[in-house]
């Protein structure tokens, strides 16, 4: 009896350790999935640092959506954008940074695509809303 109970004890102790080899090895294969929200102009550079740790962070094992709206949009227009915001924003964008600036925003500040640095896209329904779609698709919802 006490073998029995010996043998089926190691077996189940066996098929746990598999069972979590396999877990960890599905989570370190999946990707995070992050949304940042930025509407302090004051934040802006401080938002885009935590964005390059991030990437650093994961290894680039991570999809990054920026949503911007408010005040910190003026940051990025394309004229009077700072050259190191410029710089590091360009170099998130080639990681596969997606930043979405909301369109409401946009219509009040009179903006449209072209004035902003390149690789933003409209948030056509608001910032807001595509926060909560994001959340809804399962990104981590950051706010700095």
């Amino acid at each position: 009896m006490l073998r029995r109970d010996i043998f089926r004890a190691g077996l189940a102790g066996t098929a746990s350790l598999f069972g979590l080899r396999r877990a960890s090895a599905a989570t370190g294969e999946e990707r995070l999935k992050v949304a940042y929200h930025l509407s302090d102009v004051d934040k802006v550079n401080f938002v885009l640092g935590n964005i390059k740790n991030h990437y650093e962070g994961t290894g680039g094992n991570v999809d990054v959506v920026l949503v911007v709206h408010g005040p910190a949009l003026a940051a990025f227009k394309a004229k009077s954008a700072s050259g190191a915001t410029s710089s590091r924003f360009a170099g998130l964008v080639q990681q596969g940074l997606t930043p979405q600036a909301c369109g409401n925003t946009m219509d009040g500040m009179n903006l449209t695509l072209a004035d902003l640095l390149a690789g933003f896209h409209v948030a056509d329904k608001g910032g807001v809303v595509k926060l909560a779609e994001l959340q809804r698709q399962g990104y981590v919802y950051l706010r700095p």
